[in-house]
């Protein structure tokens, strides 16, 4: 008996890469390291003039634009990438988050993270996932976060979101059996990026205290069991996804990068 050939794809070389929501942020940071690594990035944001500048800024292969919080903004992405090749690796990161009293978040506002936080997600996968079935060749990695496993009461309507794509990532996991498409999420914990300096202003606001006195008890006070005790560079959870893409025998993981803030085994 031969053991199974192992799918010996790790270089991402020449693969195209879908990122989005990378014109800033982690997606950004995701992109630059892919572009790093000789991959044809594809960068995606709402707006085309900024995704024009991210992707001449970065290198980048081509970009993409549109509005992923809805069905018309993803086909009008979808029918973009079939002018530049098939993805290889789509990379879910669009993403929105804010500091909102439970009560206070209405019907609307609950539909509105649900179709850019997870639509998005859905709607791509299943447009580009059976292609790399038939090509049985992929990776599909969904940026979820640890308020997906740990919910924050402050960000209710956000954790439940992650905590969504994290189910997604597994089922879809399923649907792979037994080719070289792999399906996974990626956990961070809290990232500095420009988009968590919005984060601080309504958490200041929400505790009435200075912006720069939340940062720097931030840590001690609402995070205690990190054990890193510092925030995450985006970079590397970059790294972590830059892994995932290499490694054919991860698959349905939830992968965190959260600096050990989630304590259990």
């Amino acid at each position: 008996m031969t053991a199974q050939k192992v799918d010996d794809m790790s270089d991402i070389n020449e693969k195209f890469i879908l990122v989005t929501g990378s014109t800033k942020g982690i997606g950004r940071s995701i992109a630059e390291t892919f572009v790093e690594q000789k991959a044809r990035v594809i960068v995606h944001g709402r707006k085309r003039e900024a995704v024009e500048s991210a992707c001449s800024a970065l290198g980048a292969f081509g970009c993409v634009d549109g509005d992923l919080g809805t069905a018309e903004g993803c086909h009008q992405v979808i029918d973009q990438l079939a002018q530049l090749g098939k993805v290889d690796v789509l990379i879910n990161n669009v993403g929105i988050f804010s500091v909102d009293d439970f009560f206070d978040v209405d019907d609307e506002e609950w539909l509105r993270y649900f179709q850019i936080n997870i639509m998005s997600a859905v709607r791509l996968c299943r447009a580009l996932m059976p292609s790399m079935l038939e090509n049985n060749w992929g990776r599909i990695i969904n940026v979820s976060s640890e308020a997906g496993i740990k919910p924050l009461p402050q960000m209710i309507h956000y954790s439940m979101t992650k905590t969504s794509l994290i189910s997604l990532s597994r089922g879809l996991a399923e649907l792979t059996k037994g080719t070289n498409v792999t399906v996974n999420s990626v956990l961070p914990g809290p990232t500095w990026t420009e988009g968590v300096e919005s984060y601080f202003e309504g958490l200041s606001a929400e505790e009435q205290r200075p912006v720069q006195e939340v940062i720097e008890s931030y840590f001690s006070e609402h995070e205690p069991t990190s054990l890193i005790q510092r925030f995450v560079d985006a970079k590397e959870v970059a790294d972590a996804i830059l892994f995932l893409a290499q490694n054919g025998a991860v698959n349905g993981s939830a992968q965190r990068v959260e600096g050990g803030i989630i304590r259990s085994i």
